[in-house]
Formats: structure tokens, sequence, C-alpha cells
């Protein structure tokens, strides 16, 4: 699976109605509706922006709307562009201007289709690396030792707490992650102590 690297977005036309389709990554279903909602009310088009996207490492929690359009013509085309990419964690918008003619279900349909195509024709994609979270609990003496050590490994760490002991808490790569615990634990004889 894929990741984006970047937001994109292109306009594109049909009978005079206007599409802006526009493609973010996301982390979660309840951030990618807010993206949404954001357009929903910022952009000044009267009415429809379709949504459609997909989270997590197998594109496991996908989510579409029609926003008003006609069932199945707008929501699903766009989710079927998503999923038909290989890209996960991202989201594809469509607002729609009308021009004055109808376009008819199947209009609809190639409409929606082509504007999410068009907005990842200029995507940049990297390949999405599952990383794993990673608590633990260190004493003083080892900390310098046991931070060189976690960069060398490629653990990033996000938050650090000063006690009796030193929490640490970060990311690494799944893969990484049995490595790490073993290193950590030859270093210290043992007294790394890993909490959920």
């Amino acid at each position: 699976m894929l990741i984006l690297k970047n937001s994109t977005k292109a306009e594109t036309w049909a009978k005079n109605s206007r599409f802006l389709g526009e493609a973010f990554p996301v982390s979660s279903a309840e951030e990618a509706k807010s993206l949404w909602q954001w357009r929903k009310k910022n952009y000044d088009n009267g009415g429809h922006i379709v949504y459609a996207f997909a989270v997590g490492p197998q594109q496991n929690i996908l989510g579409c709307s029609d926003d008003g359009e006609p069932a199945g013509t707008a929501g699903k085309p766009v989710l079927a562009v998503l999923k038909g990419s290989g890209i996960t964690n991202f989201m594809i918008t469509v607002a729609r201007w009308f021009g004055g003619t109808k376009l008819g279900t199947g209009g609809l349909v190639h409409a929606y289709t082509e504007a999410a195509q068009a907005a990842l024709i200029n995507v940049e994609t990297a390949e999405l690396i599952p990383m794993s979270q990673l608590n633990f609990t260190v004493s003083y003496p080892l900390y310098e030792i046991i931070k060189r050590k976690l960069a060398e490994h490629g653990f990033a760490i996000t938050h650090e707490e000063f006690t009796s002991n030193i929490k640490i808490s970060g990311e690494i790569r799944t893969d990484a992650v049995e490595l790490l615990q073993k290193t950590l634990t030859d270093i210290s004889n043992g007294t790394v102590f890993f909490s959920k």
C-alpha cells in the first residue's frame, strides 16, 4: 500500500458544471469528515461536496457520501477510484458547481469519476511503513546510551517523562520492534521495563 506525500487538486468540466477534485492525506475517519465539513462551510458552490476516504494498512476503513446527489452517482464512483489507486490514509472530495444543464445519472457517475481521477494525477506517494507504539522506562544512568541506541534503530521519541525513572514513548517500524526490545534489554541487563 501507498500513502500520499502531498495534497492535490484538479478542475474538470461537464456540460458547464464545474467539478473540483481534491486529494488529502488523513489518518482517521473523523479527520476525513472534519476536512469535508470545512469544505461544506467554506465553499460557495451551493450544495454538493462528495467525499470518499480510506484509512488503514489495507484500506480497512472506508466511507463515502453522495451529499445529496442521486444515490450511487457520486460517492461510490469516487470511492471506486480511491480503492483502485492502491493508496490508503487519504480522502478525495469533489465539489460541484451546477452549470444549468442536468447531467443525468450516467453523466454524474462519469463526471465524478473523472474529477476524482484528475485529483490523483499529480499526487506523490510513498510506501506505507507500518509503525508501532513503544513505551518503556529506563534508569537515569542508562538514559544517554539508550537515547543513542534509539536513534540508531530509527525510534522517534514522542514523549519523555522524568520522575524517579525516565518514561519514554515513541514510534518505530513494526518490523524493528523485536530487535530494539532485545537491544535495550541487553544494554540494561533486563532493567528496561516495557509497558502498553
